[in-house]
């Protein structure tokens, strides 16, 4: 049985050959997307072991500082920074986990009818998905550990001579293993949910191969939909909170942060109805010919597919835009107060602080370019018989290429343009709670309102880094789309 499980769960005939090197309760390892996952937890745990060491470096330099040694606002405020900066990168992470689970799930839809037809429970199945999900995040979790760990070990003496102190600051911390362990859990947590399509799978689907939920089927998915709405709704309602609360206190920010975690949330469970409006739209732009309307069509035709390809893109553009806007209306309103004219040293300052923040984002960005990737791969490598039956029909395999390429750019635009209009809402809603109750001159009077201000710069990088992630993300797919001979692809 186990020998006919390694097979079954195989993406196809070239796997085998890899999964039989492999000891047979582990070859599932090499199944397309958990090396991406292991890469995500990876770069997850590492990121937060970074944070947790410069959080903890620049406490230890402030109270060196005889002028700053004594306040603990400010190392307060950069410790809580740093947890909600990894806080953000753990939350992307479980969204790229979750969707990958869920893609993987529905390439094994035959693996697990033919378990279920010999006695396996449901329950049993999604147990096993989840239990794969604990080891690839554990595996990916505590090596971003060691791997943050060495560096931080050799770049700390770099810091202390640059900044010219003997800091004494030690890596080794009992809090370090801490992202690690969060991590593992949440990646475990996300393959539990990314496999909830197993309870759905029948023993008679033994005879299809990769099934994704139609546009039928997911518009009659009321659950969902409902909870998707309460999580908006509530999301929403904080994030005005926050604005209103930001007129009184700084402490506005936190009530918006948790507004914005909801909201997204929300979004993110409707997004198999938000976005096949949205791609229908972007599909116009892209001319009428054969592979151009394929690939529309396919983009509509399994929205959950389309929008897990999506939404990762989707946060990694509002994330990077958010902080971007936000530090550009601080600085335009600062120029406003100051008569039009911002001091030099202070704006230097302030993108300064964008830069890098918008740099810590960026491995969040990462992270949703990695799940676009894996997804796009692993979408062409279960649509194998697909494709074959298209080459079968005469679409020639630069026709093919051209058609997943397409159905990347559709996926890649419609998420670029949706992530921009969030990121200037959030950014703007950021910006606001923080520093509405903040007397301004020349009236020095609260409330201050503070206009949405847009980089241009900033949001030509994110345009341009989209179009470069499409290329990139089509490339092995495309690749793959027409390795194979149309016969040898039905016999799938």
């Amino acid at each position: 049985m186990t020998a006919f499980a390694d097979v079954a769960t195989a993406p196809h005939p070239g796997a085998v050959e890899s999964a039989r090197r492999v000891p047979g309760r582990l070859a599932w390892l090499r199944e397309r997307g958990m090396g991406a996952t292991v890469l995500v937890s990876g770069i997850s745990a590492g990121f937060g072991v970074l944070l947790l060491t410069a959080t903890g470096y620049i406490a230890t330099v402030l109270r060196a500082d005889p002028f700053f040694g004594d306040s603990e606002t400010l190392a307060a405020v950069i410790g809580i920074l740093s947890v909600l900066l990894a806080g953000v990168a753990v939350y992307v992470g479980a969204m790229v986990t979750a969707n990958t689970f869920a893609t993987i799930v529905a390439g094994r839809t035959r693996r697990i009818a033919l378990m279920r037809l010999i006695g396996a429970s449901a329950r049993s199945q999604r147990a096993e998905v989840a239990g794969q999900g604990l080891v690839v995040g554990a595996i990916g979790a505590f090596g971003g550990l060691a791997l943050g760990t060495v560096t931080c070990i050799l770049v700390v003496p770099l810091l202390d001579r640059l900044v010219g102190i003997d800091s004494g600051y030690v890596v080794a911390q009992p809090a370090l293993p801490l992202p690690a362990i969060a991590v593992a859990l949440t990646t475990w947590a996300a393959a539990w949910v990314g496999s909830r399509r197993v309870l759905s799978v029948t023993p008679l689907q033994a005879l299809g191969g990769s099934v994704e939920m139609s546009r039928a089927q997911v518009a009659g998915r009321r659950g969902r939909t409902v909870t998707a709405l309460v999580l908006l709704g509530v999301g929403v309602a904080l994030l005005a909170l926050g604005v209103v609360a930001g007129f009184v206190t700084p402490l506005g920010v936190v009530i918006s942060f948790f507004g914005g975690l909801l909201s997204f949330t929300g979004l993110t469970l409707a997004a198999p109805v938000i976005m096949p409006p949205l791609l229908r739209l972007t599909a116009r732009a892209f001319g009428r010919s054969a592979p151009a309307r394929l690939a529309a069509e396919n983009a509509l035709r399994y929205p959950e597919r389309s929008s897990r390809m999506a939404i990762g893109v989707v946060m990694g553009v509002a994330l990077v835009t958010m902080f971007a806007v936000a530090a550009e209306s601080v600085k335009v309103l600062v120029a406003v107060s100051a008569g039009g004219e911002i001091d030099a040293s202070f704006a230097g300052m302030l993108d300064s602080f964008a830069a890098v923040m918008m740099a810590l984002v960026g491995v969040s960005a990462v992270i949703a370019a990695v799940g676009l990737v894996n997804l796009l791969t692993i979408g062409v490598v279960q649509r194998r018989r697909e494709l074959g039956l298209l080459r079968a029909l005469g679409l020639s395999g630069g026709q093919v290429r051209r058609m997943v390429l397409l159905e990347a750019a559709h996926v890649t635009v419609t998420a670029l343009a949706f992530g921009l209009l969030l990121g200037v809402a959030y950014g703007w809603v950021g910006a606001q709670s923080l520093l509405g109750s903040v007397r301004i001159p020349p009236a020095w009077s609260a409330p201050t309102f503070i206009a949405p201000a847009l980089p241009l710069l900033p949001v030509l990088v994110v345009v341009i880094a989209t179009a470069v992630l499409t290329l990139v993300a089509a490339v092995v797919p495309t690749r793959l789309a027409t390795r194979v001979a149309p016969v040898a692809a039905l016999a799938d």
